[in-house]
């Protein structure tokens, strides 16, 4: 596909929105912000719809679970959507009508499990598809399944390949060659993180993959998180979640952010002829792999709990994908 060059994106930097409804109307109201400043794609934080479960523990302590954890689970479960589903139509509707490319966390649901996701949404209003985190970080292990190779990738659009990484993904070199490896040219990363250390590690991928990096994190205090997060603020409201989010170009150059003084909207233009420029001396999966040396093997196979075996194919999952035994006769 042949990309355009030269273009505006931006980056929201928001407060947790609690319902659903919620979260798609601010959504709505920054791709409209982002739209009045001719920016062509707009990234929102980690899990913004669904919400990141901030200091809760969900009744855990090691070997056993409380009712009412369980309970809280459930709460929580409830607020995630399905993917695709009524959120992802709204999305849709919102990245349609302000002709913007959309790219959100968002916890799915998916039978009795939850995923951290992030959904692409084309100007043109399509679901182009979804990157299930990997590797949940500590406690989010519990609350959250692991996403497969399936669900990997880099998107070739009107505005350069387009990927995105969930927050401590980021630190893992082979995830990241993978990508690189797909010519990926728009690093979306967002995330939960806004520690000193975040910064450096979205100026180094971008120097690594020689790409533009997007980061978004959000900017929550204490009372942002309702009773059922088990969490109480007090008078002075402390900041929980500082943001930190940002822009990087090709050379580490930091082009907007990092913001920690509250919500924004971060806009940057950028310049895609950056990148050849920059793999001139440093293709990461070029000229620079030595693959004599180094190879990385990558599954990007869905996985499935259950395969079932009818005979005339493999039936697998819910997914009614038919492998058929042999080659029909002509």
């Amino acid at each position: 596909m042949t990309a355009e060059t030269s273009y505006r994106i931006a980056v929201a930097q928001v407060k947790p929105a609690g319902a659903t409804a919620d979260a798609i109307r601010v959504i709505d109201e920054y791709a409209a912000k982002a739209t009045r400043q001719q920016a062509r794609l707009l990234l929102f934080p980690e899990a913004y719809i669904g919400g990141y479960p901030r200091g809760s523990s969900f009744g855990a302590p090691v070997g056993s679970r409380s009712e009412e954890g369980r309970e809280e689970f459930r709460a929580y479960w409830g607020r995630a959507i399905e993917v695709p589903g009524k959120a992802c139509e709204q999305l849709a509707q919102i990245a349609r009508r302000h002709q913007l490319m959309l790219v959100v966390g968002v916890i799915e649901r998916a039978g009795g499990t939850l995923y951290c996701t992030v959904v692409f949404f084309s100007a043109a209003g399509e679901l182009m598809g979804t990157h299930r985190k990997l590797m949940p970080t500590g406690a989010e292990r519990l609350i959250w399944g692991f996403g497969d190779g399936s669900t990997m990738p880099v998107f070739d659009t009107p505005l350069g390949k387009v990927g995105a990484l969930i927050c401590w993904e980021n630190y893992m070199p082979l995830m990241r060659v993978a990508h690189y490896a797909k010519g990926i040219e728009i690093w979306c990363a967002p995330t939960a993180d806004g520690r000193d250390t975040w910064l450096p590690t979205m100026r180094h991928i971008a120097i690594e993959g020689r790409c533009f990096v997007l980061s978004a994190n959000q900017f929550a205090r204490q009372s942002d998180y309702p009773n059922l997060y088990g969490r109480e603020h007090g008078s002075d409201d402390p900041v929980v979640c500082r943001g930190g989010s940002c822009i990087v170009d090709p050379f580490g150059a930091v082009l907007a952010g990092p913001n920690f003084e509250g919500e924004a909207l971060l806009v940057a233009d950028i310049d895609r002829k950056a990148i050849p420029r920059g793999k001139y001396d440093f293709d990461v999966v070029g000229h620079y792999a030595r693959p004599d040396v180094f190879s990385l093997r990558v599954n990007e196979a869905r996985t499935a709990a259950v395969t079932f075996d009818r005979g005339e194919g493999v039936l697998v999952g819910n997914a009614q994908r038919v492998a058929a035994k042999g080659a029909a006769a002509v």
